[in-house]
């Protein structure tokens, strides 16, 4: 009962919020952290109005308990639809991955960091963390003080790298082609992933969720892109990943226009890049 009045009072929160613009902030408070690597993301995000802001860091570790993926789904279908307004990514897509990566929110890295989807520190994060054992023992996990900051920089995190900006050519009802997409960019090695992430929407009707934002006026459909297509000479200290976020292209995907068998580059090397038409 205590969880369920929780929820509804930070939801309430957020319908006020709605209407605001969201601002950049500095700070490493976990409620107002926004994603600085990536201004192209950041301005996108400003110039929606839909966008709403996370309440400000109580500092205490708010877990919620659940005994079911229905329950986990009844919790956080709601705050996945926020997402989806204001990022573009699938509610359908975010609930699956969060049910999967977080063993509905019963998994022990859950339990100890609230991260609902297994994202690691990475080069850059300032926030509070913790060290859990995954693929390797010891690494390091980022930590909130409520899930629904997970669930924020989450849409942050894949709109702030480039190896995930040709999941957002694909329309946001299109669940199948980001569940393929997100094992293409490298989110995860189980080469079962995808099927995984389509089990649960399908079982469980994810879809729905994505179907209830565009028809609240959120367009599915996409207007069709043009590419220009241009040369990049290599140069001393670049790397795919580099040239990748550079002209918002995926690594898989250069390595594909260029037809490369390695990552390996060479000074003076010419590489066709693709850019989006203006």
């Amino acid at each position: 009962m205590i969880k369920k009045i929780t929820l509804i009072l930070v939801l309430v929160f957020f319908a006020a919020c709605k209407s605001h613009k969201r601002t950049v902030a500095t700070t490493k408070k976990q409620g107002a952290y926004t994603s600085t690597t990536d201004t192209k993301a950041a301005d996108a995000a400003e110039a929606d109005k839909d966008i709403y802001l996370l309440p400000e860091d109580s500092g205490k570790f708010i877990d919620f308990p659940i005994s079911s993926v229905q329950e986990y789904i009844n919790t956080f279908s709601e705050i996945a639809q926020f997402e989806m307004k204001a990022y573009g990514i699938p509610a359908s897509i975010t609930l699956a991955q969060g049910i999967l990566e977080s063993g509905y929110g019963r998994s022990t890295l859950v339990k100890k960091t609230n991260n609902h989807f297994g994202i690691k520190c990475h080069t850059g994060w300032e926030g509070d963390f913790d060290y859990h054992d995954d693929d390797e023992k010891g690494e390091c996990f980022r930590k909130y003080n409520h899930p629904m900051y997970s669930f924020r920089d989450h849409s942050i995190f894949l709109t702030s790298r480039a190896r995930y900006s040709f999941l957002f050519d694909l329309d946001n009802d299109d669940y199948r082609g980001w569940a393929h997409g997100l094992k293409q960019a490298g989110y995860a090695t189980d080469r079962k992933y995808p099927s995984k992430l389509i089990s649960f929407i399908e079982q469980y009707d994810l879809h729905q969720y994505d179907k209830l934002v565009n028809n609240q006026g959120y367009a599915s459909k996409k207007e069709p892109k043009t590419y220009d297509y241009k040369t990049h000479v290599v140069q001393k200290g670049d790397t795919l990943y580099s040239i990748s976020r550079k002209y918002f292209v995926s690594v898989e995907e250069l390595m594909k226009i260029n037809k490369m068998n390695s990552s390996n580059l060479a000074i003076g090397q010419q590489l066709v890049v693709k850019s989006v038409k203006k």
